[in-house]
């Protein structure tokens, strides 16, 4: 039987962008979302690679993106005194850098304009399979039924623990996020994005167009915190904590007094999903930070979920039975998106290198970029591009499709 009507749990980034494409392949698709409202004021900063830039124009949404992006086209890595230039890939669009909630409001707008409805405050606390396809249970005793449910509820998703509850979460990075827009007198032209290894904790900065500067901190935090937990404290504290680990970083001590508590934007813990044994079981199925969320080291994390939401609603458009579809989504995305953790993971080590890792990162580091091929290292993630027209081919885990 064919999947005429699917429910989607998630209005962040995944649910819109999913519900948009299946609405585009003929299905009607309805998003239920947990929060009263759409997910404005959610997170800082996020990149959009030029994949996912590619994938948001199937949806019809990258123009808007664009809009309200800063397009950053350079990069550099900033090691003690050293800045090095990053090898870079020609003929790509720029990262597109937005920050999260409006990118959400983008994503829900185009969602809507699409024809795709949404319902607020159902949080999902159970889903009953039948003959005649799926009901969602909510938190506040309603109910809708469906053929297919795709769970884009984000990393700690209620769905997947449905899928498979002995199913790993997601790894706590031992760092907290943080972001903040300020006026400084930091050189960064407002094309240019640096990677600081600072002396006891991470971050970067970018120039914006009107011409400040914004940066996000990855701050060393043994203990794990929710993100009300971590809002729970005040911005003052937080400061203060920030100002000190970045005191003899040039220019993380100034970008760090010159952010005050109104402009501090907490985004919480950092985490990774460890790969997930099972993307889907009867009729449900995961997409985005539900089933892969990569380091945000990676610069892929949204353009993966914007990926993987999009080839989801291809292969149920192409192939009726949806125990069929889901196994030949599998097998499109988890080769693609397991390739990206693993190229990133090594990475964080060097977050919060120590003062002998730090010299010898300053040592190698202009050999491994000079050395590095960009194609070879990233061309096929970024060059990457869903073949929306083109018929999808059931496949088996380890087939092509």
């Amino acid at each position: 039987m064919s999947v005429s009507r699917a429910l989607i749990i998630g209005g962040g980034i995944s649910g819109p962008v999913a519900a948009t494409a299946l609405h585009k392949a003929g299905i009607d698709a309805r998003v239920y979302e947990a929060y009263p409202g759409p997910a404005y004021g959610i997170g800082s900063a996020l990149a959009l690679a030029p994949n996912g830039m590619a994938a948001l124009e199937i949806v019809g949404a990258a123009n808007a993106v664009r809009e309200i992006a800063a397009p950053v086209s350079r990069s550099s890595a900033s090691i003690g005194a050293k800045t090095i230039p990053m090898p870079q890939l020609t003929g790509v669009e720029p990262l597109q850098v937005v920050e999260r909630p409006d990118l959400h409001r983008v994503l829900h707008d185009t969602a809507v304009a699409a024809g795709v409805p949404f319902e607020y405050n159902r949080r999902l606390v159970d889903v009953e399979e039948h003959a005649g396809g799926v009901t969602a249970h909510f938190a506040d005793g309603s109910t809708a039924t469906g053929d297919v449910l795709i769970g884009a509820d984000g990393i700690r998703s209620t769905v997947r623990a449905l899928v498979d509850p002995t199913a790993p979460g997601p790894k706590f990075l031992r760092m907290i996020g943080f972001g903040a827009t300020v006026d400084c007198d930091v050189e960064c032209p407002p094309d240019t994005m640096v990677f600081a290894f600072g002396k006891r904790a991470y971050y970067i900065y970018w120039g914006m167009p009107d011409g400040r500067v914004a940066w996000g901190a990855n701050l060393p935090h043994e203990q794990y915190l929710s993100l009300t937990e971590a809002r729970a404290v005040p911005a003052e504290q937080w400061l203060r904590i920030l100002r000190e680990t970045y005191a003899d970083d040039d220019p993380g001590h100034r970008l760090a007094q010159a952010t005050t508590a109104d402009q501090l934007v907490t985004t919480g813990a950092l985490h990774i999903m460890p790969p997930v044994p099972r993307w889907h079981g009867g009729r449900l199925a995961l997409t985005g930070d539900a089933v892969h969320a990569p380091s945000n080291t990676s610069g892929q994390g949204a353009s993966l979920a914007i990926e993987s939401a999009i080839e989801l609603a291809r292969c149920l458009r192409d192939i009726e039975d949806p125990a069929t579809a889901f196994t030949t989504y599998e097998a499109l995305r988890r080769p693609r998106v397991e390739a990206v953790a693993a190229r990133v993971a090594r990475i964080n080590n060097t977050k919060a290198a120590g003062p002998i890792a730090r010299r010898v990162m300053q040592a190698v580091m202009p050999v491994m970029f000079k050395a590095m091929n960009p194609e070879k290292a990233f061309g096929a993630e970024q060059r990457f591009r869903i073949p929306w027209d083109e018929p999808v081919r059931p496949a088996r885990m380890g087939s092509a499709a």
